[in-house]
């Protein structure tokens, strides 16, 4: 299997407000496809689908809250990182960690999406987030 991360698929409990959330940050669905929302989000995929949908589909068992997964959004400056928290609230997120300097040497905050997805958005001075927005482990 190769190392890389292809898609990542979020089951949500409405799709429109989901849709609304995702829009407010600036995100636009490259399909819209039989009740599931495809976004191109650099060099992977993302996804929202019907939470109930996704469960079965995964043979999972929802837990009605956080799934065991947190992703991540890479950007270049910490000040990127505290532009996109402020603007998380207006777009229907809640914001559970504001941005501060890590113990690794970095900088991050955490927010939540309607559905209760955690996205940190981080700046590590240590990887290289390039123009076509590709994190490299430089």
């Amino acid at each position: 299997m190769d190392q890389r991360l292809s898609l990542v698929t979020l089951g949500v409990r409405d799709l429109e407000r989901s849709l609304t959330f995702y829009r407010g940050l600036g995100w636009e669905p490259d399909r819209i496809v039989e009740g599931t929302v495809f976004f191109q989000a650099g060099a992977i995929v993302v996804a929202l689908w019907d939470r109930e949908l996704l469960a079965e589909d995964s043979v999972a068992v929802d837990s009605g809250g956080w799934g065991g997964i947190t992703l991540a959004h890479n950007v270049s400056t910490p000040a990127e990182v505290d532009s996109i928290l402020d603007s998380i609230e207006d777009a229907g997120g809640q914001v559970r960690r504001r941005g501060a300097p890590t113990e690794w040497g970095g900088y991050s905050g955490v927010f939540t999406d309607p559905d209760g997805h955690a996205w940190e958005i981080a700046h590590n001075p240590f990887w290289r987030v390039t123009e076509e927005g590709a994190t490299l482990l430089d």
